[in-house]
């Protein structure tokens, strides 16, 4: 068969336009919080864990925090339950905690460490009760309704330390950690914790290169619907003051400012749904979502 050769040079360029990116990001940490569309299709969770492996056999450390939402609410419709969510936080009784552990601990982590580890990776599961290296305390949320009041939500929980060296020990040996938000209280009771916020702490712990989160939006929008990126903490601030920014996507901008802030170089708000929108954003010169910078 000929070889096309505009074909061969497109593919030769692609691979050279990833050299600098490769060599600029080799030996660095990268945390992607990993949810939405891209964890449901199967086409999305073949490529993302196929770009995980390649990131890793390049060089970099990818490690992996997921979410679990959808699954959640299978499960609990299952047994006869309906989630119920305060500001977009979910109430986790004692029995929607056990469901919690068992889809996010059990179920979830282990598809995903069993699709990066078919593709050729070494992955490894984690919650945060694993070594205790995710140790949280009881939410309380403030009472939109009676300012001063406080809301208890069950056991949603915030962190109150991250313990780095068994993710540290785990990157060293080539693996790539999968870690389940679920953190452990002083008592040994089990919290249930944003992935997002999970996502950004790790980040700032590892004093990641990149935190990426990938969503079910193109990025970051401006009121008519523009993609916006480069941007800076101030930019996002701004935003957030008037109205621009709201509703679902508050957590995630939450956790990618405090990373911004916190030592983290970038953040990146990406588009899950393309598929192969890690390395786009990564190790292309084009991206699909919004880059923050450290401020």
């Amino acid at each position: 068969m000929p070889i096309d050769h505009s074909d061969a040079l497109k593919k030769a360029g692609v691979l050279a336009e990833a050299l600098p990116y490769i060599q600029r990001f080799h030996g660095k940490t990268l945390v992607i919080k990993y949810g939405g569309n891209a964890m449901t299709e199967e086409a999305l969770k073949q490529g993302f864990a196929r770009d995980v492996v390649l990131l890793k056999l390049v060089g970099m450390n990818p490690v992996i925090v997921h979410g679990g939402g959808p699954q959640i609410d299978d499960l609990l419709k299952r047994v006869g339950k309906v989630g119920e969510f305060i500001q977009g936080m979910r109430v986790t009784d004692r029995e929607t905690m056990d469901i919690v552990e068992m889809v996010l601990g059990g179920q979830v982590n282990k598809d995903i460490v069993n699709l990066i580890n078919q593709h050729g990776g070494k992955a490894v599961g984690l919650t945060g009760k694993d070594g205790a290296f995710i140790r949280a305390k009881k939410l309380m949320i403030p009472n939109k309704d009676t300012p001063g009041d406080l809301i208890d939500i069950g056991q949603v929980g915030e962190i109150v330390s991250i313990d780095p060296s068994l993710i540290a020990l785990l990157d060293s040996g080539a693996f790539i950690p999968v870690i389940a938000p679920i953190g452990v209280g002083k008592e040994g009771e089990t919290y249930n914790i944003n992935a997002d916020v999970v996502a950004g702490k790790i980040a700032e712990i590892l004093k990641a290169e990149k935190l990426v989160l990938l969503t079910n939006t193109p990025g970051v929008l401006d009121k008519d619907g523009k993609l916006l990126t480069g941007m800076t903490p101030r930019d996002i601030d701004g935003m957030v003051a008037d109205g621009t920014l709201s509703g679902g996507m508050l957590p995630k901008i939450g956790s990618a400012l405090d990373a911004a802030r916190s030592g983290v170089k970038s953040v990146h708000i990406i588009d899950g749904r393309v598929e192969h929108a890690l390395l786009l954003e990564i190790l292309t010169d084009a991206g699909v979502g919004t880059l923050i910078k450290a401020g």
